[in-house]
């Protein structure tokens, strides 16, 4: 049991750097500022009308590259986002579980319930109205922010940023962010494609997801940071 734990730290029990910690706090916070600014701004555009012309344009854009294989395709991805989030979720509780991961299962369980929130909260905060679908039927939901893009960027970040604190490889690190961050690019991608979201709509979502997973990051460095400090000095005071 001691091989196998070795094999699978928990980062509970892991020694950490306090200068590390400090540097990963100071850069989680300054991106969440930046993330709040820069959605204030989108959601003030949005709201004054003034995001009409880019979002037309993307849509237009995007729209020109449409063929039967490609809806196929993007119908698919977007799948990632719903259904297909719902059972990565699962299987990555119960994979967090079996491994005895139990800071990752909090992070998890956590990331999700935030969004959750986030997501209807921000939607009945601006009520703004779904665009018309190029390929599917028309939705009774809110628009903005981009669901979608929010969760696939909580949970497939979240799994991505855990997974790779726990393994040692660089390849391997680079290999687990490139995949998460292509699946969550390519599904807001499809939301658009499709016509059931606007631009502004997936790039709020991320944002938002942004600010939440920034923010969670900060604190719990900040309690790691706490938690490191007052073990030295356990040790300080026995040693001395």
């Amino acid at each position: 049991m001691a091989g196998r734990r070795s094999r699978l730290p928990e980062l509970e029990t892991a020694p950490k750097s306090i200068p590390l910690i400090e540097t990963a706090t100071l850069l989680s916070l300054v991106a969440a500022v930046v993330a709040v600014c820069l959605f204030a701004w989108i959601a003030q555009s949005v709201s004054r009308q003034q995001a009409t012309n880019f979002d037309l344009s993307v849509r237009t854009h995007i729209h020109q590259y449409a063929s039967p294989r490609m809806t196929k395709a993007m119908v698919a991805v977007s799948f990632l986002g719903e259904e297909g989030l719902a059972f990565s979720c699962i299987v990555a509780f119960a994979a967090f579980t079996k491994l005895r991961w139990r800071r990752a299962t909090l992070w998890l369980v956590i990331a999700i319930a935030g969004a959750l929130i986030l997501n209807f909260t921000l939607k009945y905060a601006f009520h703004r109205l779904r665009p018309t679908p190029f390929f599917e039927p028309p939705l009774s939901d809110y628009s903005f922010p981009s669901g979608h893009a929010l969760f696939s960027f909580c949970l497939y970040g979240v799994i991505a940023g855990l997974w790779a604190d726990r393994v040692r490889s660089l390849a391997a690190r680079i290999t687990i962010w490139g995949a998460a961050a292509l699946i969550v690019g390519v599904v807001g991608l499809s939301r658009i494609y499709l016509g059931v979201h606007y631009p502004s709509d997936v790039i709020a979502g991320y944002l938002a997801a942004t600010i939440w997973v920034c923010t969670l990051i900060a604190m719990d460095r900040i309690r790691t940071r706490r938690k490191t400090a007052r073990h030295r000095a356990g040790l300080s005071a026995r040693s001395g």
